[in-house]
């Protein structure tokens, strides 16, 4: 007993008090703004391994970026990531940052379901399918459950079931042969249920986008209720996503 109050003598408080205003450390990559400075913008979108530049105007789709940092490192005074980590967003078109925007990315109140937050504005029980992940966004998702993220006192729990779920959270491009166990355990989930996508690669299928080995035939069947970006994921932007979507952030 004596070492364990040493510890937590020498170590302080492990949890992070208040998610909603956490800080990261300027090495953590979050929500990007683009500068009005003049570029070479055909050799700045050239740079990008998933498409997640377009010009025209010059824009940045979260949904597709690795944030792997390439057009920041090459064209600082363009572009810059800032470490805001509150970047999901139930609308994959807000998920673009557009030349000159500031500010953070916000869920759009008239698209969530007012049967979330009657149902699960209490508790919510997910269940995180990897459907041909690589194992980064799920390694994330365990944190969230760790002394220091603590999601369950929010109600929050990941489930090993689908018949104890409450929605699914999807990870990984979604290869072929994970399109049919993925849409079973959709199916398995009671009604009413949400769908989360967890990473870049779940969102947009990141750099296998475009790939024969994938079927993501599932997300246009389907009504997205959240969209996390990251490539992995980072715990707080899932907290802080899923919060805004049960309406639970003050």
């Amino acid at each position: 007993m004596f070492d364990n109050l040493k510890i937590l003598w020498h170590q302080g408080k492990q949890y992070i008090p208040d998610v909603t205003k956490a800080k990261l450390p300027g090495i953590f990559r979050g929500r990007p703004e683009i500068s009005n400075s003049k570029v070479n913008e055909l050799l700045l979108a050239d740079l990008c391994p998933t498409g997640a530049v377009s010009t025209e105007p010059l824009s940045i789709d979260l949904g597709k970026c690795t944030f792997c940092g390439e057009c920041a490192i090459c064209f600082p005074e363009k572009i810059k990531f800032t470490t805001d980590y509150k970047i999901s967003a139930n609308d994959r078109n807000s998920l673009i940052i557009k030349e000159g925007m500031v500010g953070a990315i916000e869920l759009n109140p008239e698209l969530i379901r007012q049967e979330i937050h009657r149902f699960f504005g209490r508790s919510l029980k997910l269940r995180q399918v990897s459907a041909g992940g690589d194992n980064s966004c799920e390694w994330e998702l365990n944190a969230t459950n760790n002394v220091q993220f603590d999601i369950s006192r929010f109600g929050i729990d990941f489930v090993a079931s689908p018949r104890h779920a409450d929605g699914i959270v999807i990870t990984g491009p979604i290869t072929a042969n994970m399109a049919e166990p993925l849409e079973r355990c959709y199916r398995a989930v009671p009604d009413p249920k949400i769908i989360i996508l967890a990473g870049t690669d779940a969102i947009s299928g990141g750099i296998f986008a475009g790939s024969p080995a994938l079927n993501r035939e599932f997300l246009s069947t389907h009504t997205i209720d959240l969209y996390v970006p990251g490539n992995p994921v980072h715990p707080l932007t899932f907290i802080n996503g899923v919060l805004d979507l049960l309406k639970k952030r003050k």
